[in-house]
């Protein structure tokens, strides 16, 4: 069920509220692309400033727009245990067909802690959850060893890996074998994770190119390398654009290029300056993007 290019969406904003009519054409774009599955309340989407009701309502408009033609994994990660449950809860009563829930930030719990923490939401919701791994934002990394011991949780289903260690996912695949759907974190690694035996991406740059992410992930999950490579190479400068400031604010000014949405932030987060988002521009021109 779950394979191939999964876009993690960018939640677009008006006026400090949720754009609801950008969030569905957007939606509709990516499944009229040929996106393999939706990921919407990750990093990508600013989940760390929605509000509990805004995040509910986000992954309910994106289910509701989806209506069953791609997979909707909600994100759903806490660095509360308890609060992740009540958000995995919520998605799997709106009618998700996964979650995502990201290591808990901060804490910065032991291996053991990290184990309980799945164990726990695993137990408490009847749910396909992928655990989450971006050491970069949570200041922890989730162990090989860890991932060995929770692919033997019936529920706990795949893993977005996105610590950008080839080492890494190499031990996890040899300790996991097919208990888990590995699916990259990073858009440059699609191909050679592929290769090692990954199921996929679950993607920043396909809230952008929804068509090419989907043909890179297929083509290289059917062993045609060739045509895989091709598409790395020729995206492979607007990904390295796409993440010249902190993810999603180049996304919402590549977004904002083409006219899917405002290019709004929420604060922290501020719009990209001048100069990196003309080399974005560039980059988006030579794929006639804009």
């Amino acid at each position: 069920m779950f394979k191939g290019a999964l876009t993690a969406l960018a939640t677009p904003f008006r006026d400090g509220e949720v754009d609801a009519p950008a969030l569905r054409d957007l939606i509709e774009w990516q499944i009229q692309s040929g996106i393999d599955g939706l990921f919407p309340c990750g990093s990508t989407g600013e989940s760390a400033t929605l509000t509990h009701a805004e995040h509910d309502n986000v992954v309910r408009l994106t289910i509701e727009q989806a209506r069953k033609r791609v997979p909707v994994l909600a994100g759903t990660g806490s660095n509360s245990t308890a609060e992740a449950i009540r958000l995995t809860t919520a998605a799997r009563e709106m009618g998700a067909d996964g979650a995502v829930l990201l290591s808990p930030y901060y804490n910065k719990p032991t291996q053991d802690g990290i184990f309980r923490h799945y164990k726990m939401i695993a137990a408490s919701v009847d749910l396909p959850l992928f655990v989450y791994n971006i050491p970069g934002r949570t200041a922890s990394n989730i162990a090989p060893e860890t991932f060995a011991r929770l692919s033997e949780i019936k529920s706990i289903v795949g893993i977005k890996e996105a610590s950008g260690s080839m080492d890494q996912t190499s031990d996890i695949l040899k300790l996991c074998g097919d208990r888990l759907a590995i699916f990259s974190g990073d858009d440059a690694l699609t191909v050679p994770l592929i290769a090692l035996g990954a199921k996929g991406v679950m993607s920043t740059c396909s809230n952008v190119v929804p068509r090419e992410m989907h043909d890179l992930a297929t083509a290289a999950l059917a062993g045609d390398f060739a045509k895989a490579r091709e598409i790395h190479y020729r995206l492979l400068p607007l990904i390295r654009a796409l993440f010249v400031e902190t993810n999603p604010i180049p996304v919402k000014q590549a977004l904002a290029f083409m006219g899917k949405c405002a290019n709004e932030l929420r604060m922290p987060l501020v719009p990209m300056t001048v100069g990196p988002a003309e080399k974005l521009r560039i980059a988006m021109k030579e794929l006639r993007l804009v």
